[in-house]
């Protein structure tokens, strides 16, 4: 390494404040990032669509004077629109959908002074929980090469964790930014329902599943990014409430003595390994030693009904993106275009009628007034993020016909993050906690919805008592 040497000992605000003390150049950090693309990623395959003319371009052309001026970014290839790159949502069927504007979130981030220089890898329209499409192949978890980066954001994880860049975007429609920040022992925030628009050209995301934000290496850069992606856009069907003002000054506030409740116990009934409940029950012993009141407690709901409404949902908008390539392209997509699963999902879809899809979200509506009463009496649910620790790459095959052992094997590693995609709380998955072997858990704190603010007091607070911006993976070498 030349550039720049000291460039991963800082998070973003640490090179947002060099570059305004003229310490370093916007330049210098973007080939420091670079360097470290070029030399890490073959191994980890996190980067999938580099854009380093376009962000050298962007350099000289003259930054804004945001919050974040000169910071190497990556989005994820997923969702977000970057005028005049593919937007490929993990898909071959998508490869060469070029966009031909900005979503208003990149507005936002370059607005910011954000340099981005990359896309990052996601699973075939970010349908599951492991990162490893057909398209670009898998994204391999620094800590482990043999093992899932998680989904669907697991490129971002993997850049932020390899030290590629210290914050990059994700999203979270199930437990797509927690997921992956979990495998790869960093801090991952799912925002409130409507704290980040989706626009300009979708006013939510499945059906407010899902939300866009990023993972990052501290606690203050999650806050700060959300501050640059906070606030409705004009024409969004809603918003979440207001902020009381800076989430970055939340940041090492005092949380308060507050009530938190803990579960080992998965809604869907399946077992948790033995770490992960370790895990929770170590995170709970911390949160009463810094004067917290815990106790084991879990919100009741109907899991079977939400699961399957879940689904539909899922089904119903897979269909829905297919129905869109078709149009674009003026022919039928088949079989042949898309991993199995997709395919299976897209003819759910199709089958359902659309009382079953208002039917559905009736029922995740339900759950949410179902859940919200817990709420009243505990301040914060503790879980963990997965039911296991990270597993093999290949264990979760989006191109395996045996459909149950596909639902099986998901079913045994997640289920703990989406009823709060369900209700559109906030949501993160906090590293705390690394196995015998050296495999990140994560614990998943959950709040009331629109209390980013309460579990930003609370991970800085965590992170002063355990820090881990310096527990980093052995990386591997180029090639």
């Amino acid at each position: 390494m030349s550039a720049f040497e000291a460039y991963e000992s800082y998070d973003a605000l640490g090179l947002a404040e060099l570059v305004r003390r003229g310490d370093v150049t916007p330049m210098e950090l973007l080939d420091a990032a670079i360097e470290r693309v070029e030399a890490r990623n073959p191994a980890l395959n996190a980067v999938v669509m580099p854009m380093y003319t376009e962000a050298r371009s962007r350099i000289r052309s003259g930054l804004p004077l945001g919050p974040l001026r000169g910071v190497p970014f990556l989005i994820k290839d997923l969702g977000l629109f970057y005028k005049g790159f593919a937007t490929t949502f993990g898909s071959r069927l998508y490869a060469d959908a070029v966009a031909d504007h900005d979503s208003t979130l990149v507005t936002r981030y370059l607005k910011a002074g954000l340099v981005v220089f990359g896309k990052t890898n996601t699973p075939e329209f970010g349908i599951t929980v492991t990162t490893e499409p057909q398209l670009y192949g898998p994204c391999r978890n620094p800590w482990d090469l043999t093992r899932t980066s998680g989904g669907s954001s697991g490129g971002a994880a993997v850049a932020v964790a390899a030290g590629l860049v210290p914050a990059a975007h994700a999203s979270d429609g199930g437990g797509s930014i927690r997921i992956p920040a979990a495998c790869c022992g960093l801090f991952g925030l799912k925002p409130t329902r409507g704290r980040v628009p989706a626009g300009p050209p979708m006013g939510e995301e499945w059906n407010g599943l899902s939300s866009n934000h990023a993972i990052t290496r501290t606690v203050r850069d999650s806050a700060a990014l959300l501050d640059v992606a906070a606030g409705p856009s004009p024409g969004d069907p809603y918003w979440a409430p207001p902020a009381a003002g800076s989430f970055l000054e939340e940041v090492g506030r005092p949380p308060g003595r507050l009530r938190i409740a803990f579960t080992t116990t998965a809604p869907s009934g399946w077992a948790v390994d033995p770490q992960c409940v370790a895990a929770v029950n170590d995170a709970a012993r911390l949160c009463e030693a810094l004067g917290h009141i815990v106790e084991e407690a879990a919100p009741a709901f109907d899991y079977e009904p939400f699961q399957q409404a879940s689904v539909t949902l899922i089904d119903a908008n897979t269909r829905a993106m297919l129905s869109a390539r078709e149009a674009a392209l003026g022919r039928e997509v088949t079989a042949d275009d898309v991993e199995y699963v997709i395919w299976r999902s897209a003819e759910s879809g199709k089958s359902k009628s659309a009382v079953e899809v208002i039917q559905a979200i009736q029922t995740l509506h339900r759950v949410g007034r179902e859940v919200a009463p817990f709420f009243e009496k505990h301040d914060l649910l503790l879980s963990p993020v997965l039911l296991q620790p990270p597993v093999p790459l290949g264990f979760i095959d989006t191109n395996t016909r045996e459909a149950r052992t596909y639902v099986q094997h998901l079913l045994s590693f997640f289920g703990f993050t989406n009823l709060f995609n369900a209700t559109g709380q906030p949501s993160m998955s906090v590293p705390l906690y690394w196995t015998a072997d050296n495999l990140p858990v994560g614990l998943l704190f959950s709040a009331r919805f629109g209390e980013e603010a309460l579990l930003l007091r609370l991970a800085a607070q965590l992170e002063q008592a355990r820090p881990w911006k310096d527990r980093r993976p052995a990386l591997p070498k180029k090639g």
